[in-house]
């Protein structure tokens, strides 16, 4: 039973995702909100992709433009990569813990208030030439 589970791990070792990324947890917006902004950025040369970031007026902008920095620097640093040649393969974003809060209404009722999180995910990679 042991072989089994050190080859499973060897297996997985040699599958890791080697590109470089990053992750923002426990931001305050919702995932849904997120999309918005990760979509126009899907795809795009690492360089596009923010000024996109700076030149939109969404309050998810500035945490995935972050991510997106952190990323990059990421690749320059650990894999030797040049952020010139770097594009946004992946990016999605997750939905984290949710803060219930009470609003008190009328008649001595309370109605729920939730208010979520996201964790962010930006994968970079580079073009081949």
């Amino acid at each position: 039973m042991a072989t089994r589970q050190t080859q499973k791990a060897a297996a997985i070792r040699e599958n890791r995702d080697r590109r470089p990324y990053a992750v923002a947890k426990y931001i305050r917006i919702a995932p849904s909100k997120v999309h918005v902004v990760l979509d126009i950025i899907r795809g795009k040369d690492y360089n596009e992709a923010a000024a996109i970031l700076e030149a939109t007026p969404k309050a998810a902008a500035l945490p995935v433009l972050k991510c997106l920095n952190s990323a990059a620097a990421n690749a320059e640093v650990n894999k030797g990569m040049n952020r010139d040649n770097l594009y946004v393969a992946e990016c999605y974003a997750d939905m984290g813990p949710t803060l219930k809060r009470v609003q008190p209404v009328s008649k001595g009722r309370a109605y729920r208030i939730l208010k979520r999180t996201s964790h962010i995910t930006v994968i970079l990679d580079e073009r081949k030439a």
